[in-house]
């Protein structure tokens, strides 16, 4: 097995924090309207995230993990400002960066937070040359041709693919070496943030290894903060340092990452796990159950439905995410017992209650 698959690794080294940013999240909460379906009823509306809280300090990385659904990819949305959250906070450095901003401190944040998409192939341009596309940001702060020019030649670099292949174009390069110039083009105005939708999913297991040791020995050079969103449980280990598991858009658990996938005390978590460490099979009935739907959530503990633990108080109560003496934040009601051993397995507990 390739050592960035392990659930093994070392925890990713402490990065300088001369160059990072302090973010942070406070009950942040997407609602979506969907399409009429009656003239006479209004739109249903769909929580893709609610109630996500976090903070992520200078040269750390925050992993988030879960299934596909589970509001990951909003949430890095909202980070971006590509989605505008319907509830809460969100601030940079302790500035808030949700709501009417002037055009400098737009400008200001498009240069401070940048990101790296899942898809190579499709995040750029055909008709641009490599240099261009790397350039591109550069151009729109203004900068003068020549100082674009060293500036590009310098990224293509630090990025492994050398200054001889800046002026190809993209068909020319494999998929690597495409994540490797959209990496260069995030980098380009020297940010503070980059979040990282899942940049390595699409790339080959060989070249991802490669991609991810870019992407950490950047991180300790120059001192960047990093959202990194994934499914690989090994890969979401070897670069963060705090990971949250999130579940139906809502945050099940969130801490130290060395904690939070060795001993996850979340049930949701310990079966991510286990599927991850060949313990368990996907088809395991704990974790598949019964999946709710976005229109019509469970009431509770929107888990409840998936959950051998869930109980009466699942189906009443909503948990909140709370300590149980340690780093780790869990939102569930019987972790303790969990834990201990000593909760027995009354669930799961169907939405359609007889």
């Amino acid at each position: 097995m390739s050592a960035v698959h392990s659930l093994d690794l070392p925890p990713p080294p402490a990065a300088p924090a001369r160059n990072g940013a302090t973010i942070a999240a406070t009950g942040l909460r997407k609602e979506f309207t969907l399409s009429h379906r009656s003239l006479f009823r209004p739109a249903p509306r769909v929580v893709a995230v609610d109630d996500v809280s976090f903070t992520v300090a200078p040269g750390t990385t925050l992993g988030l993990v879960g299934e596909s659904g589970s509001g990951k990819t909003t949430v890095a949305r909202m980070l971006l400002k590509l989605e505008e959250p319907t509830a809460g906070t969100l601030t940079l450095n302790g500035r808030n960066v949700l709501g009417r901003q002037t055009a400098e401190q737009a400008r200001d944040f498009r240069e401070t937070v940048q990101a790296v998409f899942q898809d190579p192939y499709s995040a750029l341009s055909p008709r641009l040359r490599a240099s261009r596309i790397v350039g591109e940001p550069l151009e729109a702060q203004g900068t003068a041709q020549p100082a674009i020019d060293a500036r590009v030649a310098e990224l293509f670099d630090q990025v492994g693919l050398g200054r001889a292949l800046m002026h190809r174009y993209p068909h020319e390069f494999s998929g690597g070496q495409r994540q490797r110039i959209a990496i260069a083009r995030a980098l380009s105005t020297n940010p503070r943030l980059l979040v990282l939708d899942e940049p390595v999913s699409a790339l080959d297991v060989s070249v991802r290894a490669q991609i991810l040791a870019l992407l950490r020995s950047m991180q300790e050079s120059l001192g960047l903060t990093y959202v990194f969103i994934g499914h690989d449980l090994g890969i979401v280990r070897y670069l963060s340092t705090t990971v949250g598991v999130m579940y139906f858009g809502r945050m099940v658990e969130i801490g130290p990452a060395s904690d939070v996938l060795r001993e996850p005390l979340h049930p949701y978590s310990r079966r991510l796990v286990a599927v991850a460490s060949g313990r368990s099979r996907l088809g395991d009935h704990r974790i598949t159950g019964d999946l709710p739907s976005p229109l019509d959530p469970p009431s509770g503990c929107t888990f409840r439905t998936r959950c051998v633990y869930a109980d009466d108080r699942c189906r009443a109560e909503v948990p909140r995410l709370r300590g149980l003496g340690g780093a780790q934040r869990v939102a569930c009601h019987h972790a303790e017992a969990i834990r201990a051993g000593a909760k027995a397995e009354t669930g799961p507990l169907p939405h359609a209650i007889p």
